[in-house]
């Protein structure tokens, strides 16, 4: 059995995509580790995304005139990205490089196909012409002759193994409508050459292999709908030259009679591959699909129509399926079950089916989708009941004994039982000691709660949210609807919470947060419930209050406020602000800041939403940043006590992004020129004390030398002068 879920979006593919793949998709390869993945486009640049955030971390271009030829891949020994531009110049990068033209460069002697990284062993490096070098090997000389096995040959497509401690590398090439398979072995530098078995009036479109027990499993889709099975022993015994290999029928692709012409697949499992391709019915337009197919049983498990159309590339990596759908990139997960015909044939029982709740979409998920969707797994008395029984049901439920509370039957009682009844099965279901799948199961409640909200004003379980926000269980991604119904109703102890523990909060959201914490006033925050934490170590509470109210000194003399005196009358709130010391905000608007500062952003995608900030203020929050700056400069170790306060490299890069997003804003308001000044005068304070400790640095190290050369026993006074 198997099971496609609700898909998402990693990136555009279009000029306004983000990471510029006007040019279409290269290859897709594995990251560093399981959740990334790299993006080579066709033409300049490689992208590296994290999957469960969708966003990119890096992205790496060549310069202009030159183009990337093969795939970007991971060395996962050295965490190094390895890329090959204009077919023989090698570059070698890593994260912190930023210009590619900085990095390690080789000029090889012939044209490069293909490279593929291995999980326990060094990068291989295929050859246009047959010939392949491990990644080490072909550093130490990278003007070395490549052999030629393959001159009047063409290179379709390549995969590379371990077999135990042996890479192995297959590739299939195509000659005037004849297909070959090339195995070379590493350790005993041993190429096989293989003709592969014609098929008339039929070319083979895509391959894909495995290796077990010695054995090359290699699978081959044919134009005419059809998977056929090759399989090459490592231990070859005939002495042909050029032995032929015979296929085997392992699929056909029929649907309702029609052929689906697959494009691309993948092998999920020894019963499963899933194939790209497209469906014509008689009478029909074409349609292309993603499908699952067992192979064992000859069956089409699950399907899902791609109506934007594919470039006919699929990719699949740790459990999800990555392919162009139109002008983005969309990632899809599923989930397949070991085979049985019950399976097969869609007759397997509820409480055989596996889990896959947490691969669920609960967000596009309707009510009684969501109860359906819990039933297999949570559901005994409920099981094999229809939508329309479990609604006939709905008040009878509500009277079951809290040891018999479902899920199901929680979310049919969130629609319209009230809310101390619904707090009290929360409770419930929140104190069952072992709970399967406890992240799935609460953002499907989480999302009927905050679709009850959404129809019901009065209806909002707040402290249970919060309860449930602190088990550190949720994300954004599992909730979206969550922050921005707290958003709408102005909960910004909700909001901090998220901000403090949510790893994957759109830079939208992140900036509709910071637009609403500056513009509620001080005297309503101090009504709310906010945790201060972050601040109760650094701000005298009760001193702060005072100082923000505005008082009238006449001639600059003051007997609390004795600085420099001038003819003018002006006010003890403008002068603290702009000299730094005190603060310009309330504790309670200070701590909500403090969350923003701590959520995670990509520069590329909050600076333009930064820019849409008023004027006003974006001053109020850059005179924060300032206080904060000013504050945590005053200790040797530049950090703020307390718990959750953010950092000096935080506080330093919110302060230029806002800065990049107003500074002519800036420069033009009157009220900001004091404090453009006093910034520029700190900071070239600050520069001006580190330029002096770097003078001594030299000094300061010599007599660290010297006190470890001559280290007296007896009391002694020595005068040492710095020239």
């Amino acid at each position: 059995m198997a099971a496609l879920c609700e898909g998402f979006t990693l990136c555009g593919l279009g000029p306004s995509g983000g990471v510029g793949l006007g040019a279409g998709v290269l290859a897709l390869e594995p990251g560093p580790d399981s959740d990334h993945v790299l993006l080579t486009d066709r033409g300049r640049t490689a992208t590296l995304f994290k999957v469960s955030d969708q966003k990119p971390l890096g992205c790496w271009s060549v310069k202009h005139g030159q183009i990337i030829t093969c795939p970007v891949v991971c060395n996962f020994e050295t965490h190094e990205y390895i890329a090959v531009h204009d077919d023989k110049v090698l570059r070698i990068w890593k994260d912190e490089d930023v210009n590619l033209d900085k990095v390690f460069k080789a000029t090889l002697s012939a044209d490069v196909y293909r490279i593929h990284s291995l999980p326990h062993g060094e990068p291989l490096v295929l050859f246009r012409g047959g010939g392949v070098r491990t990644l080490d090997v072909l550093l130490e000389a990278p003007q070395q002759e490549i052999e030629n096995f393959i001159s009047d040959e063409v290179i379709k497509w390549s995969e590379a193994f371990l077999e135990g401690q042996e890479p192995i590398l297959i590739f299939a090439t195509e000659k005037d409508g004849d297909y070959f398979i090339y195995v070379q072995k590493f350790k005993l530098n041993i190429l096989h050459k293989y003709k592969l078995e014609q098929q008339e009036l039929s070319n083979p479109l895509s391959f894909t292999a495995y290796i077990k027990n010695q054995i090359i499993t290699l699978l081959c889709l044919y134009s005419n709908g059809s998977v056929y099975k090759v399989l090459i022993p490592l231990q070859r015994h005939s002495e042909e030259e050029e032995q032929i290999l015979s296929k085997s029928l392992l699929l056909k692709l029929l649907v309702s009679g029609s052929v689906l012409k697959g494009t691309s697949f993948a092998v999920l499992d020894k019963d499963h591959v899933a194939v790209l391709g497209s469906l014509t019915a008689f009478g029909e337009e074409s349609k292309e699909c993603l499908t699952i197919w067992n192979t064992k049983f000859q069956t089409l498990q699950t399907s899902k129509e791609l109506p934007l159309g594919t470039s006919g590339q699929l990719w699949c990596y740790g459990e999800k399926f990555f392919f162009t759908h139109g002008k983005v990139l969309t990632v899809i997960i599923y989930k397949c079950e070991t085979s049985s015909l019950a399976a097969a044939v869609g007759k397997l029982k509820d409480s055989q089916t596996s889990d896959v709740s947490s691969f669920i979409n609960w967000n596009a998920l309707s009510d009684e989708e969501l109860v359906d969707s819990l039933q297999s797994q949570q559901s005994v008395a409920l099981k094999s009941e229809s939508k329309m029984t479990l609604r006939s049901r709905r008040n009878s439920v509500a009277k079951v004994q809290p040891d018999t509370l479902t899920v199901g039957q929680l979310l049919l009682d969130i629609k319209d039982s009230s809310s101390a009844a619904i707090e009290d099965e929360l409770k419930q279901l929140l104190s069952k000691p072992q709970m399967p799948d406890f992240q799935a199961t609460i953002g499907c409640v989480i999302t009927a709660l905050i679709n009850r909200c959404k129809t019901d004003p009065v209806f909002y379980p707040r402290n249970f949210l919060v309860q449930l926000i602190q088990k550190r269980e949720l994300s954004y991604s599992l909730c979206p609807d969550l922050m921005a119904v707290a958003l709408e109703k102005k909960d910004v102890h909700l909001l901090q919470i998220c901000l403090q523990w949510f790893p994957d909060i759109p830079e939208e959201i992140t900036y509709a947060c910071l637009k609403v914490f500056l513009s509620i006033s001080d005297d309503y925050l101090e009504r709310t419930d906010v945790n201060l934490e972050s601040v109760i170590c650094y701000i005298d509470i009760e001193s702060n209050n005072k100082e923000v109210k505005t008082e009238i000194v006449e001639n600059g003399f003051n007997a609390e406020l004795e600085e420099d005196s001038c003819d003018i009358i002006f006010t003890k709130e403008t002068h603290v602000k702009n000299d730094g010391e005190f603060c310009p905000v309330g504790p309670q608007k200070a701590a909500l800041l403090n969350a923003v500062l701590h959520s995670a952003y990509s520069e590329t995608f909050l600076l333009p939403h930064l820019k849409d900030l008023p004027a006003q203020q974006a001053v109020l929050f850059l005179r924060y940043l300032h206080y904060l700056y000013v504050k945590s400069s005053e200790k040797i170790t530049t950090a703020l006590p307390g718990v959750l306060s953010p950092t000096i490299n935080q506080i330093m890069d919110w302060m230029c992004l806002l800065l990049d997003a107003h500074f002519t804003v800036m420069v033009m308001l009157p009220e900001a020129k004091g404090l453009l000044s006093s910034l520029h005068k700190f900071v070239r304070a600050q520069v001006r004390f580190y330029s002096e400790l770097n003078k001594i640095e030299g000094s300061l190290q010599e007599l660290q030398r010297l006190k470890r050369q001559k280290d007296s026993q007896t009391y002694s006074i020595e005068v040492l002068e710095l020239i």
